[in-house]
C-alpha cells in the first residue's frame, strides 16, 4: 500500500501528455495512484477521474484523496466501459487519458491474489475480485489444445504446447490448486533453464490476460476514449508486452490515419538503462502517445 511507488516511465509520459492548466484527465488504471499522484504534484490545478476494476484501489484512492481533497474521483469498473463511467461523472471535456496496461505492483505484491508464484498462494489472479472466473477455472476447465493456444498467443511462450499437455496429465492425477503446483509443473515442461525470466513467467502472464479479459478489454477502451476526445486532447498508453503493444500500435495508426489524429511520437519510447536498473519490472515497458487535431 505504498503510494511512494514510482509508476514506469512517469517522467516520460507527464512529459507526453503535458499537462494543461485546470485541464481534466482521466487515469484509466488507477492502481497504486503513482501517474494520479505525480500528475496532481506537478500541476495541482487540474481534476482526475481515475479508473479501476480492482475494489483494493479504494484504499489506495482514499489514502491521495486525504492529500488532494476535491481533486479526484474514484470510480470502480472496468476500462472498457469507460464511455459510460465519464459520462455518469459529468465530464463534459477530456484533455488526457493514461493507460498503463497489465497487472499493477500493488496486485503482483499482494500474495494472496495469486498473480505471482514468488509465493505460495491460490490460483486467482482476478483483477475484478466479483467475478467468477479465475486462474483455476483455466487450469480446470480448458481443453489442451484451448490453454496451448492461449499460453501461445498471449504471451509468445514457445513451449506452449508441451505446457498445455502436461498440465492437463498433472490435473488427472493432482489438484492443481495454488501458484507453487502450477509454476512446478510449467518448469518442468520447459527443456531449457537459466534464462532472463523464470519459465513459469510466460504462462503466468497468458493465464492473467485471459482471466481477466485484457486485450478485448483494452481494444474496447481505446476505440470509445478516440471518440470522446476533443481538439488538442490525448492518449497515452503504457504497455508491457507485445501483444497489447501491437493493439495500441495497430488502432493508433488507424486512427492517424483518418487524418483526425497525430502520433505524438513515431517511435515507441523504452525506458532508460538507469530505470530498468532501478525496476526490473520496467525492463519490456513501451510508451506511445496520440492527440487528437
Amino acid at each position: 500500500m505504498n503510494l511512494q511507488h514510482k509508476p514506469v516511465m512517469i517522467k516520460e509520459v507527464f512529459d507526453l501528455l503535458s499537462p494543461i492548466d485546470n485541464g481534466t484527465y482521466v487515469d484509466a488504471t488507477f492502481g497504486a495512484g503513482g501517474y494520479s499522484k505525480y500528475l496532481l504534484d506537478n500541476k495541482p490545478s487540474i481534476q482526475i477521474l481515475a479508473i479501476d476494476r480492482d475494489p483494493l484501489a479504494i484504499k489506495m484512492y482514499d489514502k491521495m484523496d486525504e492529500c488532494y481533497r476535491n481533486k479526484i474521483k474514484l470510480h470502480i469498473g472496468n476500462f472498457a466501459d469507460i464511455d459510460q463511467i465519464i459520462a455518469t461523472h459529468n465530464f463534459a471535456k477530456i484533455d488526457g487519458i493514461i493507460f498503463d496496461i497489465g497487472v499493477s505492483s500493488m496486485q503482483l505484491d499482494d500474495h494472496d491474489r495469486g498473480f505471482s508464484f514468488d509465493s505460495n498462494s491460490k490460483l486467482d489472479m482476478r483483477m475484478d475480485t466479483t467475478q467468477s472466473t479465475d486462474a483455476s477455472t483455466f487450469i480446470s476447465s480448458l481443453t489442451e489444445e484451448e490453454m496451448a493456444n492461449i499460453i501461445y498467443d498471449y504471451s509468445d511462450e514457445r513451449y506452449s504446447r508441451r505446457i498445455a499437455k502436461a498440465i492437463v496429465e498433472a490435473r488427472k492425477n493432482q489438484n492443481i490448486s495454488t501458484t507453487n503446483d502450477l509454476a512446478s509443473i510449467v518448469r518442468r515442461a520447459i527443456p531449457y533453464k537459466g534464462g532472463k525470466i523464470d519459465n513459469a513467467t510466460r504462462t503466468f502472464q497468458a493465464i492473467r490476460i485471459w482471466v481477466n479479459k485484457e486485450l478485448e478489454s483494452l481494444s474496447e477502451s481505446l476505440l470509445k476514449t478516440l471518440q470522446l476526445l476533443s481538439t488538442d486532447s490525448k492518449i497515452i498508453t503504457v504497455s508491457f508486452h507485445s501483444t497489447e503493444d501491437a493493439i495500441i500500435k495497430d488502432i493508433f495508426k488507424q486512427a492517424k490515419e483518418t487524418k483526425k489524429f497525430k502520433l505524438l511520437n513515431k517511435k515507441v519510447i523504452k525506458p532508460s538503462i538507469d530505470e530498468i536498473k532501478e525496476n526490473h519490472r520496467s525492463r519490456s515497458a513501451k510508451v506511445r502517445g496520440i492527440v487528437k487535431l
